[in-house]
């Protein structure tokens, strides 16, 4: 039987790794962290195509079990002006579902402890060689190694494997933007019940949704420079807090007043950007996830983007004879795909503050775009869908790329 090892327990790697044992691959999970991913206390939103790709291997329920939906996104001007919805819900499409990262990471990982998939915690990639017989040896920082026939690199934004996969691939590009997000309870002006409501602050965007036990959690992405990881740690919660309603004072929406109830349970974390990685995959290394593609948050597609990749990447190391070839499948039929999420999500967000002027063309002009649906909102994105039982053909997938 073919065996992978894959780097990182975050959402790729558990999702690669029940696809792959859904395949008739085995596998192994190697988690840098000692117990789970950073960035534990941000939420997120699984996508339509995202849950179509969960459904894919069985874990879509569970998921759902521990989320809750939306059926709309309501959209506000920082005067308060309501300037349109946009549905979610469409007939024969899974909805989103939000959920805190760190209920996702417990979900899938107690889902590989339930199908018999290992994971090792603490060990962090340092080194990766491919040997005489076609394999690999993964070396990690404990100084502990493992040997498989494949490596595959679910690591991350700041992804080791990306770089021993090409030296020279692209960095992340940190886009002006440390992203906020926060915890409400008995907020003043809670959303309404199933929507999103997005706010266009006269000094920056706000996001909020209110979930069923009443808690208000929110976003804004704050206009700053990058932060180290130890200066991020070094601020504390009211600091975040004071930043936040420093952008929202001066606006007549809720922001301020969400902020302002908000208690301890607050974190932030730097937005990036990898336009296109030229190098997906080595004779026996390919990454999935933010390790291939990092996109802006503006979209809210990334843990989508990470569940097709896993899943595809499956279904290709299924059907495809040679591993080499299959990650050419697997690149053939996520390249242009993806790339197109990261250009989407990089048009959605800007880190200028509008003008009075451009601000009353943008409410003027946005309701009428605002009925045609979003751009992350958009069938060739929501409506994607996975055909596990489809075979792939090199040629095919190749042919799409």
């Amino acid at each position: 039987m073919t065996h992978a090892l894959i780097i990182g327990g975050g959402i790729a790697g558990p999702v690669t790794a029940m696809a792959l044992r859904k395949a008739g691959i085995d596998s192994v999970v190697y988690e840098a962290y000692p117990a789970g991913a950073d960035d534990v206390g941000a939420f997120l939103t699984l996508m339509s195509n995202g849950q179509d790709a969960l459904r894919a291997i069985g874990v879509h329920e569970r998921v759902a079990d521990q989320s809750f939906p939306a059926a709309k996104v309501e959209f506000l001007s920082g005067t308060g002006k309501f300037l349109g919805e946009v549905p979610l819900r469409r007939e024969g499409v899974l909805g989103p579902r939000t959920l805190k990262r760190a209920t996702l990471y417990r979900v899938l990982q107690d889902e590989l402890a339930e199908r018999g998939i290992r994971i090792e915690h603490g060990k962090r990639l340092t080194g990766a060689r491919s040997t005489s017989d076609g394999g690999v040896v993964a070396t990690f920082a404990d100084g502990d190694q493992a040997k498989g026939d494949l490596l595959i690199g679910a690591d991350g934004i700041h992804s080791a494997t990306r770089a021993l996969i090409d030296e020279t691939a692209p960095r992340p590009r940190h886009i002006g933007n440390t992203t906020i997000c926060g915890y409400a309870q008995d907020a003043p002006s809670p959303a309404p019940p199933g929507a999103y409501r997005m706010v266009y602050g006269k000094r920056a965007f706000f996001g909020y949704v209110t979930a069923p036990n009443g808690e208000t959690w929110w976003f804004t992405n704050a206009p700053g420079a990058e932060l180290g990881k130890a200066d991020l740690a070094a601020i504390g919660a009211q600091e975040w807090k004071d930043r936040a309603l420093e952008l929202f004072a001066r606006d007549n929406t809720p922001a301020a007043d969400i902020v302002r109830a908000t208690g301890s349970e607050v974190t932030a974390s730097n937005s990036y950007q990898i336009p296109s990685t030229p190098i997906w995959h080595s004779r026996s290394m390919v990454i999935v996830g933010d390790a291939a593609h990092v996109a802006a948050p503006n979209a809210g597609q990334g843990a989508s983007m990470a569940a097709e990749d896993g899943v595809t990447l499956a279904r290709c190391l299924r059907d495809v004879a040679h591993i080499g070839d299959a990650f050419r499948a697997y690149e053939g039929l996520r390249r242009e795909r993806v790339e197109r999420v990261v250009a989407t999500s990089a048009r959605m967000g800007s880190t200028a503050v509008p003008g009075p002027l451009k601000r009353m063309m943008r409410d003027a002009i946005l309701p009428r775009v605002l009925k045609k649906g979003p751009r992350n909102n958009a069938d060739w994105l929501t409506k994607h869908h996975i055909e596990w039982e489809a075979r792939v053909s090199l040629d095919d997938a190749v042919a799409t790329s």
